[in-house]
């Protein structure tokens, strides 16, 4: 069990803190990217979808 003895020995994590803290920041912004790449994707396939049948 982990136990820290302030917020600045958990954020520092033993000298690993860059590195788990980076990998999160890393993930969290491949996931937003990913989302809202999604959400264009969605709109653009619909918009598609509304073209042809007007047409």
């Amino acid at each position: 069990m982990m136990n820290w003895q302030s917020w600045s020995e958990f954020f520092h994590m033993g000298g690993y803190g860059l590195y788990v803290w980076g990998s999160y920041g890393v993930t969290l912004t491949l996931l937003v990217i990913e989302s809202a790449q999604a959400v264009r994707r969605r709109r653009h396939a619909l918009a598609h979808i509304d073209r042809q049948v007007r047409s």
